[in-house]
């Protein structure tokens, strides 16, 4: 099991905040590196930055949050994986992938994450690697060339570590 970081430290998102000189223009810098940190970003900690930064409210900053996919208010899982369902990656087979993943991952219906916190699993519209479609990128690392069969190795190879 994954530890996920569940009590939000202040300390540490005024840190961020100062670095980017508490400049509602660096917005987006700030939440991807407080997202970093949590692997989501915590109702307490959106609220805060939009209470620390002058000219923001926590709603705008929520408002930012819920329009951007890079940010998530759900916990991520320790590794994260998306399918490409782009339409080289869906035309060469994305879907039978996913579904192999599903499959094989104890996710309840309408999470992407599993309970234990291990797996986080979504669709993307593209990776931009059409070459090597159908492709899944699993915490940054692109496996090209994906089937069924293979997801699902390397997927039993992070379970087993992970035992």
């Amino acid at each position: 099991m994954t530890e996920l970081k569940t009590s939000i430290d202040f300390g540490e998102i005024d840190k961020i905040l100062k670095e980017h000189d508490y400049n509602k223009t660096n917005l987006i810098t700030i939440l991807q590196k407080v997202q970093a940190i949590y692997k989501y970003l915590p109702e307490d900690a959106i609220t805060y930055i939009g209470e620390q930064i002058e000219g923001l409210s926590p709603a705008t900053v929520y408002g930012v949050v819920t329009f951007y996919a890079q940010f998530s208010l759900d916990p991520k899982g320790k590794y994260e994986i998306k399918v490409c369902d782009g339409t080289a990656c869906h035309v060469r087979g994305s879907m039978p992938v996913l579904d192999a993943i599903k499959k094989r991952l104890p996710m309840e219906k309408g999470k992407m994450t599993t309970s234990d916190g291990l797996f986080s699993v979504e669709t993307v519209s593209c990776l931009g690697a059409c070459s090597l479609a159908p492709a899944v990128v699993i915490n940054e690392k692109v496996y090209p060339k994906m089937t069924p069969e293979a997801v699902l190795i390397i997927i039993d190879t992070l379970l087993k570590e992970n035992k």
